[in-house]
């Protein structure tokens, strides 16, 4: 999340204050991504550093405003223009710990992920719920409308993230459970060969090599076994209207 970026685009529709920009950040998000003051004044030192912004007086309260220079707007349009990079994508803590479950003893990577799907679920009702609460509050035509319409957006493209996970986690559990198996009928063939393994780079062929396939498949999803249907838990965090 690009919070200077951010700060540039409300500065651009005129002179703001830090908590002001705070405000509007949050409002327009809907908190989806809280900002506090100390994050907001530190990202705004940063962007008038660089040129990007500048102090312009107080107002009638005393407090500081800040200004978009030239600088700054030339930054905004690049940043609206430019695409998001995805051919390096964020760390996701999910697909990490999926990962690591694999052949972690003591791990049962069903339950994980079962666990991780109850959740999911949960989140997608809950944004789809809040979701429904801003097409009425779009369609009341407001004075907040056009942050409600933001918010709209910001919704949907958690929903579509979280329909997303629930169908990778499907596919996840699927993909183990046949590994299991392919696994388990080599195993149990009589005079079966061994499956063929992968050597690491730089390395002897042998016994020492990296694991294959079917080896990957013994080590973690052995443990896969179907379960019950997922229940609800407790919802994510998200704005309530």
């Amino acid at each position: 999340m690009s919070i200077r970026h951010g700060l540039l685009a409300l500065l651009e529709r005129g002179p703001r204050y830090g908590s002001q920009l705070r405000t509007e950040f949050e409002s327009r998000t809907g908190s989806t991504w809280p900002l506090n003051v100390g994050q907001v004044y530190t990202t705004l030192n940063r962007l008038e550093r660089d040129g990007m912004v500048a102090q312009g007086g107080e107002d009638t309260a005393g407090h500081t405003l800040y200004t978009i220079t030239d600088s700054g707007r030339a930054e905004l349009r690049t940043w609206f223009e430019k695409p998001v990079d995805r051919t390096s994508p964020a760390r996701d803590e999910l697909a990490i710990k999926l990962a690591m479950a694999v052949g972690a003893p003591s791990v049962d990577i069903r339950d994980v992920i079962q666990s991780q799907r109850r959740h999911t679920v949960k989140a997608m009702q809950d944004y789809t719920r809040l979701k429904a609460q801003a097409l009425i509050a779009v369609e009341s035509g407001g004075a907040r409308e056009r942050d409600d319409v933001a918010w709209l957006l910001v919704l949907e493209q958690l929903i579509f993230q979280t329909e997303a996970e629930a169908r990778w986690l499907d596919h996840c559990e699927s993909r183990l459970i046949r590994l299991s198996t392919t696994a388990a009928e080599v195993g149990a063939a009589p005079g079966a060969a061994a499956p063929p393994t992968r050597k690491a780079p730089g390395s002897a062929d042998g016994p020492g090599a990296a694991d294959g396939p079917g080896t990957v498949a013994r080590s973690g999803a052995d443990a896969v076994r179907t379960g019950t249907a997922p229940t609800e838990t407790a919802p994510p965090s998200a704005r309530g209207r």
